[in-house]
């Protein structure tokens, strides 16, 4: 672990959030730092990486625990809620195990705005992060009282992207 542990939130409307988190992820590996990725909307098996996390396993895991498909809705299904209650739970064991020097809770920014997770629990989570260690919370709408707790945000913003032209999503570019 680090001497300071900051929070750290990265959110927005421009792409790029998990790979800002990611390459966090893989300085602080390279430091010999254990790294813990939970990500809240994601299955299994769906993202490029995935599978590059099995190369430097297991300084980094990453454990997607979100189900295949969109959630549409606010406040999405019975079941995206309890994937995103366990989501939160499993983050928080690894986070008090004392085996990671570095916690990512990916995509909780956008499981909070679609009432999945409370943001009360995520504010208590904060609080009971350890010291010395980072913490870092991705993903769109982040709340204030989250911006708040945070040492650095950084708004992701777009400017230009080829959806807009019609291109569909790539393969090892956005996934």
């Amino acid at each position: 672990m680090n001497e300071t542990g900051t929070i750290q939130v990265i959110t927005g409307e421009g792409k790029g959030k998990t790979t800002a988190a990611l390459g966090l992820a893989l300085r602080a590996v390279d430091r010999g730092l254990r790294v813990f990725m939970v990500q809240f909307l994601k299955a299994p098996h769906t993202s490029g990486e995935h599978f590059s996390a099995e190369a430097v396993a297991p300084l980094l895991t990453i454990k997607p625990m979100g189900r295949k498909g969109f959630i549409r809705k606010s406040g999405g299904e019975a079941r995206d809620r309890l994937l995103a209650q366990q989501a939160l739970q499993e983050a928080r064991t690894a986070m008090l195990s004392g085996d990671y020097g570095v916690i990512v809770l990916d995509e909780i920014n956008v499981a909070v705005s679609m009432g999945l997770i409370d943001v009360k629990d995520v504010l208590e989570f904060i609080d009971a992060k350890p010291e010395g260690m980072e913490l870092l919370l991705t993903g769109r709408y982040a709340q204030p009282e989250i911006v708040r707790r945070a040492d650095l945000v950084l708004e992701m913003k777009k400017i230009k992207h080829p959806f807009d032209q019609g291109i569909p999503a790539m393969e090892g570019i956005e996934y």
